[in-house]
């Protein structure tokens, strides 16, 4: 079985670096970016037209009329095969003669999404896509006629993650009692891993009448890890299916421009609120599904969603079963609401309520629950959540804010977290530097009080510059019983290249940490450490990009005292190429 194992890593692995070889021979086939866009948030839509008419009232309709048509909007969670077939079907209306997609950075760390059209004076378009005209140039798309479409959707990446005295240099000690650790794992001195991941799947969109279209979506990941890596030494692959859903989405524009859309959906799908706090990793990764820090595992295991959305205000409710790792799966599922709108001057509103319906995740108290009789547990948790994004019109500041609440139908709890961030982006000076403050507090528990104050971090993450809070401290300390100071910095010194560094500090909100990571269950102090790391980004092509990061994390006082101070700095690097098509 071990040789098996190899060799399939060396397939794996092979097939990626051919891949990278052939991926420079081919043309340029449309404007396409990489699939690291997906999950982000965005920022803002443009619409290009390329060859734009001499009546500019002309081009306004054309560009009113995309804009209608692809049903993105800013603030939404970008989901690049859902708006290529939203492009795709855009596209074949009697003015546009062509139409690509392409994203590229925003200035606050989400997208910007670009509609590069051309103006043509056909009725209808032809047929087109590459099972049709076996031209290439019209990958991703593969049928394209009578307004069915179907996109392919191929994307891999290849990393390589280092470590020097990872946990501090004490694994025995962070990791004990963890269901995660097995065999020799990275520690004291210096270690390292490969990783990767294959992606591919299918996804179509169908007309069933005027105004209501059927779509669905179909993917598989191919993964695999060898070397020391955080908490195992053993090779391993997995293959599993990732997207597996179907929907009907349709609506109707006034002739005052107002719009209403509809959407439902289930099935295996990824999902996020906001910007991923409460609700942002809807599956899990390491262990046997491998690939551990190229995280490509997102849909959970059902997600039941409906939308409804009048011009720039939405309404969700769904239904949400996590795909947790199945050795730590706590059978937590959800439903809930979510609405977000946007009032105009820049500024975004959002709230969300969600229930848990059912969970075995559990809680820890130095003091019994009120009543005593129930069982401390995510089972019955209530939460309460507002939001607040706002940028400058015709400016540069912005701001975002969140508050939550956390009650429990079966005992007394009341826990908080609130975050608030403000930045401002130098546009006169090179690099046009994007400068950014936040602050974040998850309310720990207090053990002189029955009432449960600890806050449950849900499915909180994203990537670090979301609500992985420190490349290598979020590895120790997630987000709860924490309170965090975040430095950042957003710097472009080529359109192509984006670097983003970072200054962290964390402390505990309260000093028992029961539920937390088992070696600081009880704090001597509230110091919990410091970070200070630097992430560049390197959008190579359309396709392609290369992406690293240097993270160095020095141990506080109360981490410290949990090791009697036997503990190192811990540094950690990474770097991954990856392609999408």
């Amino acid at each position: 079985m071990p040789r098996v194992r190899h060799q399939v890593l060396r397939l794996l692995l092979g097939v990626l670096g051919l891949v990278f070889v052939l991926s420079g021979s081919l043309t340029e086939a449309v404007a396409q970016s990489v699939r690291t866009d997906d999950g982000q948030v965005i920022e803002r839509i443009e619409i290009l037209i390329r060859n734009p008419s001499s009546d500019p009232q002309v081009n306004g309709r054309v560009s009113d009329l995309l804009r209608r048509n692809i049903n993105v909007f800013p603030g939404m969670i970008f989901n690049r095969t859902e708006v290529q077939i939203s492009v795709a079907r855009a596209s074949r209306l009697a003015a546009i003669a062509d139409a690509q997609l392409e994203t590229i950075q925003g200035e606050t760390g989400g997208i910007v999404v670009k509609v590069n059209a051309t103006l043509g004076d056909r009725v209808a378009r032809e047929d087109r896509g590459y099972l049709l005209t076996r031209d290439v140039n019209d990958l991703p798309i593969l049928f394209d006629r009578d307004g069915t479409i179907i996109v392919g959707k191929l994307e891999m990446l290849t990393m390589l993650y280092g470590n020097a005295n990872a946990w501090y240099g004490r694994p025995d000690l962070f990791l004990s009692g963890n269901p995660l650790a097995s065999g020799d794992m990275a520690g004291k001195g210096t270690s390292g891993w490969g990783e990767g991941f294959i992606h591919a799947g299918l996804y179509g969109l169908t007309p069933l009448g005027e105004d209501i279209y059927a779509y669905g979506g179909f993917s598989a990941i191919l993964s695999g890890s060898a070397g020391t890596e955080l908490f195992t030494d053993e090779s391993r692959q997995h293959l599993g299916v990732e997207d597996a859903y179907v929907g009907l989405v349709g609506g109707e524009t006034a002739e005052t421009g107002d719009r209403l859309l509809w959407n439902v959906s289930a099935g295996r799908k990824r999902y996020a609120i906001g910007d991923s706090m409460i609700i942002g990793n809807s599956a899990s990764n390491g262990d046997d599904r491998a690939a551990l820090q190229s995280n490509p595992r997102w849909a959970a295991d059902m997600l039941v969603l409906g939308q409804v959305r009048y011009n720039n205000t939405l309404m969700e409710v769904f239904y949400l079963d996590p795909d947790e790792l199945p050795v730590v799966d706590s059978e937590t599922r959800m439903a809930g609401l979510n609405l977000e709108t946007d009032v105009g001057g820049g500024l975004k509103l959002g709230g969300a309520f969600i229930q848990v319906l059912e969970s075995d995740y559990a809680y820890f108290a130095l003091t019994p629950p009120d009543p005593a009789s129930a069982t401390l547990g995510r089972d019955g948790l209530q939460i309460y959540d507002a939001r607040l994004q706002w940028k400058q019109p015709n400016g540069h500041f912005f701001a975002n804010a969140e508050f939550a609440v956390q009650r429990n139908d079966r005992f007394d709890m009341f826990a908080t977290a609130i975050a608030g961030e403000v930045g401002y982006q130098f546009q006169d000076l090179p690099w046009t530097p994007v400068f950014s403050y936040r602050y974040a507090q998850f309310s720990g528990d207090d053990p002189s009080t029955a009432r449960f104050e600890r806050w449950d971090p849900m499915l909180s993450g994203g990537n670090g510059e979301q609500w992985v809070q420190g490349i290598n401290h979020f590895k120790v300390f997630q987000d709860s019983n924490l309170v965090t100071h975040r430095f950042q910095l957003r710097l472009r010194p080529d359109p192509k290249v984006e670097l983003v560094p970072q200054f962290w500090i964390f402390t505990a909100d309260s000093a028992t940490n029961l539920g937390g990571n088992p070696a600081l269950s009880f704090l001597g102090s509230k110091e919990l450490g410091y970070e200070v790391n630097l992430t560049a980004k390197w959008f190579m092509s359309s396709r392609m990009m290369l992406q690293g990061h240097v993270a160095a994390t020095f141990p506080g006082e109360a981490t410290k005292q949990a090791a009697s101070d036997d503990l190192d700095p811990w540094w950690s690097a990474m770097a991954f190429l990856r392609i999408a098509f």
